[in-house]
């Protein structure tokens, strides 16, 4: 049995991880790449995320979708105005506070999403095509697996970083 390194970590364990870190960054520079070219088609990558968190969630108050997206309020709050400015969130009388408002998707705003959603898939799809669905399937799921222990992860690896909480009131 190997050694461990660091905190408990075996060294074939690290090496395994810096292989898995610079998957992830190839597919950050390529996530980059489309980004790029769909803040030139008018909607940025963080408008984007903005748009289809606000659309899992329905209609949420402004600090909710900070949370969800792991940012601070002003931020958000400046990236909606220009999401409500071009039609695809609007603001609504929250039903629990009237004095309040919440954020909602509009049909315009649900229409990208599904448009934008139904291309993603074909060219996942495409790019799956060499694949046998036992591949495919497999990797689906322990990409779902990783993704989730990732998203639980999160918080601790931003405390851990010395970047503080995610978001403004957090501990």
């Amino acid at each position: 049995m190997a050694t461990p390194v660091s905190d408990g970590v075996r060294a074939d364990q690290l090496a395994m991880a810096d292989r898995l870190g610079m998957a992830l960054v190839r597919m950050n520079k390529m996530h980059a790449c489309v980004a790029s070219h769909m803040s030139k088609s008018g909607l940025d990558k963080a408008s984007f995320v903005l748009l289809a968190n606000l659309n899992q969630l329905g209609p949420s108050r402004s600090s909710a979708l900070a949370e969800a997206v792991f940012s601070d309020p002003s931020t958000v709050s400046r990236q909606v105005a220009t999401l409500v400015k071009d039609g695809l969130v609007e603001r609504r009388a929250d039903p629990e506070d009237g004095r309040a408002s919440v954020l909602a998707v509009t049909e315009a705003g649900a229409r990208l999403l599904q448009e934008r959603r139904e291309q993603r898939n074909v060219a996942l799809a495409r790019l799956f095509t060499d694949w046998s669905t036992e591949e495919w399937t497999r990797f689906i799921e322990y990409f779902e697996r990783f993704v989730g222990d990732y998203e639980k992860a999160l918080p601790d690896f931003i405390a851990e970083s010395g970047l503080g909480p995610r978001s403004e009131g957090e501990k």
